[in-house]
């Protein structure tokens, strides 16, 4: 959990340091170009950078241990972090929107493309070398936010693109409106983005169940231990880069307690090696018990 944490921490202080290096730079090219394009870069990229802050926060929090006021632990402070950033880019997209169309009616046309254009290139090289070092930290450990601030930093290779684009055929080819066309694309990508992002921080807040895929294959590692009779009642959540599983055991009445909780031992070892890090809490059932106040008491488990 700590290299994680360390891996976690380590993505977010990147996005922090990329970020700030862009701010810097698209301050000056909008000064110097008065692109909208290039604009609604900056906005981007400076909420992408209270964003990463937000992540840096989250994943910290996220990696404490549990405590006597959060014995499920601090997972959800990832998911949080992640909707923090889903608002940032959704209040970014409707700015930019609003620009645009501003700039449209007033006729407005960018100047001096070659900075911005040099600046959007300088910033897609820092984003590559960014992503690249995020997916190897997601691989490792399952990160909401990180995987969030990915999502960002991902669209900034369509934006930046989006920029030199807007930016080379207003000067170059001369087509009026290219900057406010490609401003209103740049809110859009924005927007459809911040919906995307929203998905999977709502689903662990909600406590999602885990996807059917991932529910199959754990009953099917249940069903491999001989004495196991039945399953039922079986829950699942995510929150932050933990999981939660709890369900019903049917097993052989006439066991001891002792008995019985050997065989609980031995299911958990075997969920263990196929689900590392899952949280498991079992109840053992006596095979042939039904409750009837129990509406998700039918047998899950798949024959074998």
């Amino acid at each position: 959990m700590s290299s994680a944490a360390s891996l976690n921490r380590s993505a977010a202080l990147a996005s922090i340091a990329v970020a700030l290096l862009l701010v810097g730079l698209k301050v000056w090219a909008v000064f110097s170009t008065g692109s909208t394009a290039m604009l609604g870069s900056l906005a981007d990229t400076a909420l992408d950078l209270v964003a990463s802050l937000a992540t840096l926060a989250g994943v910290w929090v996220a990696a404490q241990p549990d405590d006597e006021n959060h014995r499920f632990g601090h997972g959800k402070a990832e998911a949080l972090a992640a909707m923090f950033q889903v608002v940032l880019i959704s209040i970014s997209a409707l700015s930019l929107a609003f620009r645009a169309v501003d700039q449209w009616i007033a006729g407005a046309r960018p100047e001096a493309a070659e900075g911005g254009i040099i600046v959007s290139g300088i910033a897609m090289l820092a984003t590559v070398a960014l992503l690249a070092w995020q997916r190897y930290v997601i691989r490792k450990t399952k990160s909401l936010a990180i995987s969030t601030d990915h999502v960002h930093y991902q669209s900034d290779i369509l934006l930046n693109l989006a920029v030199i684009a807007a930016l080379a055929l207003d000067q170059y080819a001369g087509i009026a409106g290219a900057d406010t066309f490609f401003g209103l694309a740049i809110a859009i990508w924005l927007g459809w983005g911040a919906w995307g992002a929203s998905q999977q921080a709502i689903e662990q807040l909600m406590d999602h169940e885990w996807p059917e895929e991932r529910r199959k294959a754990f009953l099917e590692a249940v069903a491999r231990h001989p004495e196991i009779k039945g399953l039922h009642d079986l829950r699942t959540r995510t929150s932050g880069n933990r999981d939660f599983v709890q369900f019903h055991l049917a097993i052989n009445g006439d066991m001891t307690v002792r008995q019985a909780h050997v065989i609980m031992d031995e299911v958990e070892a075997i969920l263990n090696q196929e689900f590392p890090g899952v949280e498991i809490l079992i109840h053992p059932d006596p095979e042939g018990h039904i409750d009837p106040t129990d509406l998700s008491s039918q047998d899950l488990l798949p024959k074998v």
